[in-house]
């Protein structure tokens, strides 16, 4: 058991030494070779079977399916060569990405619904006063307008024309402005809120994946009890 906290460590020490070389390759094929088929596979496919897998382990059978799918297109692509320009893939999985959570995490703030981050707040400290469930749904719109003001600025980015500052913001920035919003959060959370749990980071990010979806920023591009 004492082993246990180290190997943790170590674990997501290598994760984030991955996550890290991912972005740095997906960067520089992006800039230098961005028109290579293989290179659009080579980013693309790891953020898919990580989708795939998720699906799966999740239940999520036929969405699973269409991901095994989609890398088997993307590996056809490489070796009979580009049809659709490589830079609007790029472009749609980015900004699909951070559209597709903001409206995941905006329709739990529906009337009637409860949001996101309440709820996994909920599998974690079982029971929420009236403030911490306020400030968790305040924390589910901050989250949901991070991701939508994440998609604008990736279009806007992609339209100005210089694709080099927008893969530095997709590849670079965006796990790193992900990464700070998560701990930012989780400082200002219990400095307003010293009342809730302490709780780690990693304890949140179990939560969020017991709940069923990925949390934000492990598809290529963390959460908050």
């Amino acid at each position: 058991m004492a082993g246990a906290p180290a190997s943790s460590r170590a674990r997501w020490a290598a994760g984030a030494a991955a996550a890290l070389a991912y972005a740095a390759v997906s960067h520089a094929l992006m800039t230098r070779a961005q028109d290579s088929p293989w290179s659009l596979a080579i980013i693309l496919g790891p953020a898919v079977v990580l989708g795939a897998a998720w699906a799966w382990s999740t239940g999520h059978r036929l969405l699973a399916a269409a991901g095994v799918l989609l890398v088997l297109l993307l590996v056809l692509q490489g070796a009979i060569g580009s049809v659709i320009p490589s830079r609007w893939l790029y472009l749609a999985q980015h900004a699909g990405v951070h559209l597709a959570l903001a409206a995941g995490f905006g329709a739990t703030l529906r009337r009637g619904a409860e949001p996101l981050i309440t709820s996994l707040a909920r599998r974690v400290h079982r029971s929420l006063s009236p403030a911490m469930e306020r400030y968790t749904r305040q924390v589910t719109l901050a989250w949901t307008l991070y991701f939508v003001a994440m998609t604008l600025a990736s279009l806007v980015l992609f339209a100005a024309g210089e694709f080099a500052h927008w893969s530095l913001l997709a590849n670079i920035l965006t796990p790193v402005f992900t990464a700070g919003f998560f701990v930012g959060e989780y400082l200002v959370r219990y400095w307003l809120h010293p009342d809730f749990e302490r709780v780690s980071l990693q304890q949140a990010l179990q939560a969020y994946r017991s709940h069923g979806v990925p949390a934000p920023g492990t598809v290529q591009d963390v959460s908050r009890t």
